[in-house]
């Protein structure tokens, strides 16, 4: 038995989540990322006439990148952070504040803002271990931070700008303000967190998230490190997650409190991973891809948008319980099944 059996074809007939991800994550999983760049490389051809979609289309990499990071945080490790919007916005305020005000080059901020968000990410996950909170208890101590870090934009206006928020200089005399090259620049990011997530999960650093994603305490008894695992899970996401938020700021060119709710970032982005597919390596993008587009569709029901999302989500979940990707998966393999039966 060597190292990489953890990757092999299950030979079981029932399907566990390791061997789905053992499925996944094997040459199958670069090929699906491979593609998805290609199709989404295009995306541009179609719309790139209209500023006002290909803005829309940079959000949905935005949102894909956030949905990944949390997937990298919830989904391998099972710690509930539901502080996706505020590890964003330390990134996005950190870098803005170190290049518009201290005169640092934006690309050192953004390194250093992912820094400052890898921290954060890290202590969180040290509490929740130190303190042996659950899945619950270590999303409402990530809640209170998101809250916290609302306030605190909104107190501290002199520094922070308030809730009228901050005009970002840096970036503005560069292709980031541009119409259509932004939208590569986020799909790159978008490439590089999903080859990065799958070969994290197909080191030995994968095998004890699984581990503990599965079984915690019997991952514990055979010599898993549960500290250690989930702080690296929760720093690694972090840093991504700052990284994100601070390409953001200077993209945009403004952010503000508003920006980085939990309201307008961790729902949304927890909802794209649990309809794309929590713990598959393409259910985030497929998610924000899906929600993005509905989201456009459904602008048009001006009032009634939030009962038609509310409509749509019930429907949604009920055909697509264990997430769009592992369903579309579970299709192929039954129609292959069948196809072999018949022969």
């Amino acid at each position: 038995m060597t190292t990489d059996d953890h990757t092999a074809e299950p030979t079981s007939a029932t399907p566990t989540r390791a061997g789905t991800y053992r499925r996944e994550s094997g040459q199958g999983a670069f090929l699906a990322i491979a593609a998805t760049g290609i199709v989404l490389a295009l995306v541009p051809i179609w719309i790139g006439d209209s500023r006002t979609l290909m803005g829309v289309a940079i959000t949905g990499l935005l949102f894909a990148s956030y949905a990944i990071s949390f997937n990298l945080i919830f989904g391998s490790t099972n710690q509930l952070f539901l502080a996706v919007g505020a590890l964003a916005g330390v990134g996005a305020y950190a870098s803005t504040i170190a290049s518009d005000r201290l005169g640092l080059p934006f690309p050192l901020t953004m390194v250093i803002a992912a820094g400052l968000s890898m921290l954060i990410g890290g202590a969180f996950s040290w509490i929740a271990v130190r303190r042996s909170l659950g899945i619950i208890f270590t999303g409402i101590v990530t809640l209170t931070f998101s809250l916290a870090f609302d306030n605190l934009l909104l107190g501290q206006r002199d520094f922070t700008g308030g809730e009228t928020g901050i005009v970002v200089k840096a970036g503005s005399n560069t292709f980031l303000r541009q119409q259509i090259p932004p939208y590569y620049v986020f799909l790159s990011v978008v490439l590089i967190y999903l080859v990065g997530y799958v070969v994290l999960h197909r080191s030995h650093v994968g095998w004890a998230f699984r581990a503990l994603r599965d079984d915690e305490v019997a991952a514990e008894l055979t010599g898993v490190d549960v500290a250690r695992y989930r702080i690296y899970a929760g720093a690694i996401g972090g840093g991504m997650l700052g990284f994100v938020g601070a390409l953001w700021a200077h993209v945009e060119g403004f952010i503000s409190p508003a920006t980085f709710t939990f309201v307008h970032v961790d729902v949304p982005a927890l909802v794209m991973l649990v309809f794309g597919g929590i713990g598959t390596v393409l259910g985030p993008v497929v998610g924000a891809a899906v929600f993005t587009y509905l989201g456009e569709v459904l602008a048009s029901f001006s009032q009634l948008r939030l009962i038609a999302d509310g409509v749509l989500l019930i429907v949604l979940f009920l055909l697509f319980p264990q997430g769009v990707v592992r369903a579309l998966r579970s299709g192929v393999s039954g129609l292959r099944t069948r196809r072999r039966s018949q022969q």
